[in-house]
This record gives C-alpha cells, structure tokens and sequence, in this order.
C-alpha cells in the first residue's frame, strides 16, 4: 500500500483534516517551538532560574544567592520560590507570558521554583524533567545520618 492510498483512505474517513495540519494550538500567537523556555536548576545548595527565548536570548536569570540569601538557606523551597518570583517579574517586563519549563536536578526547590514562576505572573504550557541520571558512572554520596 502506497503513501498515496493510504492518505487518500484518509480523506475518506474525514481524519485527513486532523493528521495533515500542523499544530493549531497557539500562545499568544506563537507555536509550541517558539515559546520562551524556564531553565530550572534545583541543586541540594542553591536553585538557579533562567527564562530564554526559543533561540536561547535570555530574559532574565537569578538564583536564591543573587536575590539575599545565604550560606544554607539558599537551599529551601522558600528562597526558590522568591528567586522564580524575581525571574518571573523580570521576564514580564520583558513581555512574556507563557513559558514552557524544563527541571533539572532533584534539590528542594524544584516544586517551589514553579509554583513561584506561576505567583509571578507566568502560564506554565509544559513541564519537563530534564535531570541527569547515572546509568551506574560515578559512586554516589555516602548516605546521611541524622
């Protein structure tokens, strides 16, 4: 069977209109490729926030050490919260209003970091988990005993 037939077969189902049509869905006049994209980098340490156009521009860029916190409580979900709020602020100045977000890393701040890009005036269209996972490379950290 032939490409031919086979979208012809299609046509006669009424399912051509659906398959053919590049994806109708827009923000603010944009398609999903070219929405500005939220870097999140959640480490046990600190958390850094970075809000980029599709072709990597950046907007704005903070962490919780920039925005006053310091030493151990740069690593709470509150200080990622504040600094994804900071960013948020910045990046609608800027003109943004939706963005797509990509976490990575596991610290205590990924959860926080998001809900604060949404309290600072984002839409969130997408969230991906983009953090690195050994496939049994280095040993890890010892356990901590508390």
């Amino acid at each position: 069977m032939s490409a031919a037939m086979a979208l012809a077969g299609l046509r006669l189902l009424g399912w051509g209109s659906l398959i053919l049509q590049r994806n109708s869905m827009r923000w603010d006049g944009k398609v999903y490729e070219e929405v500005p994209i939220a870097h999140i980098k959640a480490t046990y340490n600190n958390t850094h926030i970075q809000v980029v156009s599709f072709d990597n521009q950046p907007f704005s860029r903070t962490s919780c050490g920039t925005e006053g916190f310091q030493n151990a409580k740069k690593g709470t979900a509150i200080a990622a919260q504040t600094a994804a709020m900071a960013a948020a602020v910045k990046a609608r100045g800027k003109g943004v209003l939706h963005v797509r977000v990509i976490v990575k890393g596991l610290g205590p701040g990924r959860k926080a970091a998001i809900k604060g890009l949404t309290m600072g005036g984002l839409e969130i269209i997408s969230i991906t988990d983009n953090s690195p996972v050994p496939h049994n490379g280095c040993r890890p950290r010892k356990a901590r005993r508390v």
